[in-house]
């Protein structure tokens, strides 16, 4: 029996235990794929952590398709892809040129699942230079389940399906909180509940440079909203306002509140504190430039060739310039999350999409490099990157794009994973097969999420290398 379910495992106990057991593992909660709460619990050493770890969910917003961003290149799915995605009168959205080579890059994963073979879309070659170098990993055909389904049961309704599927608010919401649009706890969030006691200041535990997350929302730790210039301050609050200075300027009064009132009062203390933990963020964050964290090259995008800022990596750049200050803000454990949107291909799919995953190797390209020397030190090992998005997409074109889809292949990235691997199973590309529930849409053989009551029958964190053993299974 473990430690936790022993009479008398305190309420401290448990929670060192959980910090313990995310140090262990390097990276067990690195995807919503590979998050195991339960096992967390079960953690046996109840120590806090001294080391530093941050798990990042990269989200593709509007559904990513990954038959153009993974592709099997075995024979029999060749032929499905050139024949159902080249087909004018249905309009082509197969990779430019994709003849007899495609342009496409080859994958050597070490586990070769036989008779088959892949490659990355060829603005990935960032992204492959990754996976062959060991720091980047595929998931393949994971997506949001009830319950292990299969083709008939799902036909028949005879097992709980996701609700509201192929809907975009409701399917980023199971990848994010396991709970359809209108849930208030993410995964990022559960994770910071535990693990913000860690943190000299918690209120840095979730960090978000896209905008408000249920991802990062737990049940007591707030996440934190940020710009790419930094945490926003209250503007002209010490200045002059339309000529008041001082104690005179009007803003004063919603941090300086002392009357009966007690709305007004709570106000003002909210106020405070906020205007403090600003400050406090943009003090321990590192400058950009070359004193700091280098500002990232232009991006080219490959079908106009026009070089333009990548916001993706300005969002990275945050993060890093975050993780450099993480001393001054005496934080262990950090989860963050960033977002790159556009994905949702319905028309101009070819150009769209081919400029999507520019942006998504250059990002991830750039974030990589400053992880190998962050002002002094490699932090590779302590930062963990996966991709996210609501649903993959429909393998047969809708004239000039795809649609909502389902089971979608994911990329998780870091030094501590177990890189250069597809876990999971690509299915054949094609139609009418046993995962085809629909135009090619895939039902998924993993799962974004852990069912209630079910036990895991796919080994997720086997992409994590393990510190000392392995992950519980």
């Amino acid at each position: 029996m473990s430690k936790i379910n022993q009479p008398g495992f305190s309420r401290r106990q448990f929670l060192n235990a959980t910090l313990a057991s995310l140090g262990s593992t390097a990276g067990a909660a690195s995807a919503p794929f590979l998050l195991n709460l339960a096992a967390i619990g079960e953690a046996a050493a109840q120590t806090a952590p001294t080391d530093y770890k941050a798990l990042i969910c990269l989200f593709l917003a509007g559904g990513n398709d990954h038959f153009n961003t993974l592709l099997a290149t075995d024979p029999t799915s060749w032929s499905e892809y050139t024949r159902l995605r080249t087909t004018p009168d249905s309009g082509s959205i197969a990779l430019p040129g994709v003849g007899a080579t495609g342009g496409v890059l080859a994958l050597r994963p070490n586990s070769v699942q036989a008779g088959r073979s892949f490659a990355l879309n060829p603005n990935l070659s960032s992204v492959r230079d990754l996976f062959d170098a060991g720091r980047a990993a595929i998931i393949a055909n994971v997506g949001p389940l009830m319950a292990p389904t299969t083709k008939a049961q799902y036909k028949a309704g005879s097992v709980p399906l996701p609700p509201k599927l192929f809907s975009h608010n409701d399917q980023s919401s199971l990848w994010q909180a396991y709970a359809p649009e209108g849930a208030r706890y993410g995964w990022g969030g559960r994770i910071a509940d535990l693990l913000a006691a860690s943190n000299g200041q918690p209120t840095f535990t979730t960090i978000s440079t896209a905008g408000n997350a249920v991802f990062l929302s737990g049940q007591r730790v707030n996440q934190y909203q940020i710009s790419n210039s930094g945490a926003a301050a209250i503007r002209n609050i010490d200045g002059n306002l339309f000529g008041a200075r001082g104690a005179a300027n009007p803003l004063k009064n919603i941090v300086s509140a002392q009357g009966s009132d007690m709305f007004e009062r709570e106000h003002a203390t909210v106020t405070s504190r906020s205007i403090a933990a600003q400050a406090a963020l943009n003090g321990a964050m590192a400058p950009t430039g070359p004193a700091g964290i280098l500002d990232p090259t232009m991006y080219v995008n490959p079908v106009t060739g026009v070089s333009s800022v990548n916001p993706l990596a300005l969002q990275l750049q945050t993060v890093a310039r975050i993780i450099a200050g993480r001393t001054n803000l005496g934080a262990k454990r950090q989860v963050f999350y960033v977002s790159l949107s556009g994905f949702d291909t319905h028309d101009f799919q070819k150009n769209a999409h081919a400029d999507l995953m520019a942006k998504l190797a250059h990002g991830v390209a750039y974030f990589d490099n400053l992880m190998a020397n962050l002002q002094g030190v490699n932090m590779r090992n302590n930062v963990t990157m996966f991709t996210a998005s609501e649903f993959g997409r429909t393998f047969t074109s809708n004239g000039d794009g795809s649609d909502h889809g389902w089971g979608s292949h994911h990329f998780v990235f870091g030094g501590a994973v177990k890189g250069k691997n597809i876990y999971g199973t690509v299915p054949v590309t094609g139609l009418g097969h046993d995962l085809d529930v629909g135009s090619g849409s895939l039902l998924p053989t993993i799962a974004a999420n852990k069912p209630r009551g079910e036990s895991s029958t796919t080994k997720h964190s086997a992409a994590v290398k393990p510190k000392r053993r392995s992950p519980s299974r």
